[in-house]
């Protein structure tokens, strides 16, 4: 790769990253967390996120990539790309200040930069050249869908879970609200890929069983929604000191973004 090419790959990381995760720069309980999360739960947070990141640098990172060694360096470029961004956004806004304590400081940081490096790496898939860059990218085997799920459910979960609307939600909700929201999410998610012909979307063969894809992706996939979505609940706080009943119903209202994620992810990367 060119140094040319390199820089433009790079300009797409930060553009990426501003797309995806401004909103969360400009959340209120974003910013609280970086001070109140448990620090435990924050390093487990960005240790989680160098797999993930690394796997989606060795599908559609910078340049393309043939080893994971590779795709570690491309996962480090974009995190740092994720920590710088994240540091001048929230400089710009007057949410790091010189006189506040340096655990607020790397917190506040830290709980951004793993979106914003998300973001920086899907820059070059939604901010590519076209249709030629489209065209390189290799089909994806059944793990790496199952992967790229996990990863569309866990961006969306990053942007809900801090909110306190989740638990509102989840506590107005009856069992039947509940259920009618799985039967909806496994619905809609089914719906993104093979019903509504999405570019990227997968059609079936006329001598594929409908129930086929249901099985095998849409039904595996949900339950990739709900793993994720109880992981983000439990690192953000929002299932401490809470019994059985309301975690379950928060993590199923989580799933349901967490599930349109998982689909969109199989779209767009």
């Amino acid at each position: 790769m060119t140094p040319a090419k390199f820089l433009v790959g790079i300009g797409r990381g930060v553009g990426g990253a501003l797309l995806f995760a401004l909103p969360m720069q400009m959340t209120m309980e974003m910013w609280e967390l970086g001070f109140t999360m448990d620090r435990w739960r924050l390093v487990l947070l960005l240790l989680v996120a160098i797999p993930l990141l690394i796997g989606i640098s060795h599908r559609i990172g910078f340049e393309e990539t043939f080893s994971w060694r590779e795709g570690a360096r491309d996962a480090m470029i974009a995190y740092g790309l994720g920590i710088v961004t994240s540091a001048v956004m929230l400089t710009l806004f007057k949410l790091l200040m010189g006189n506040m304590p340096a655990q607020e400081i790397i917190g506040k940081i830290a709980v951004q930069a793993v979106p914003a490096s998300i973001g920086a790496l899907l820059g070059r898939s939604q901010l590519g050249g076209g249709k030629d860059d489209a065209d390189d990218d290799p089909q994806p085997g059944y793990g790496s869908e199952l992967f790229m799920m996990a990863v569309g459910a866990l961006f969306l979960n990053l942007n809900m879970a801090p909110t306190e609307e989740m638990i509102l939600i989840s506590y107005k909700m009856t069992p039947w609200h509940a259920l009618a929201t799985i039967l909806l999410s496994i619905a809609l998610m089914h719906a993104f890929v093979y019903a509504v012909s999405f570019r990227g979307g997968h059609e079936l063969s006329s001598d594929t069983p409908w129930w086929h894809a249901l099985i095998r992706f849409t039904l595996p996939g949900y339950v990739i929604a709900l793993v994720i979505s109880l992981y983000s609940l439990w690192s953000f706080g929002r299932l401490d000191d809470g019994s059985f009943t309301p975690a379950m119903t928060a993590m199923i209202v989580l799933a349901f973004p967490g599930a349109i994620g998982a689909a969109a992810a199989r779209l767009i990367l």
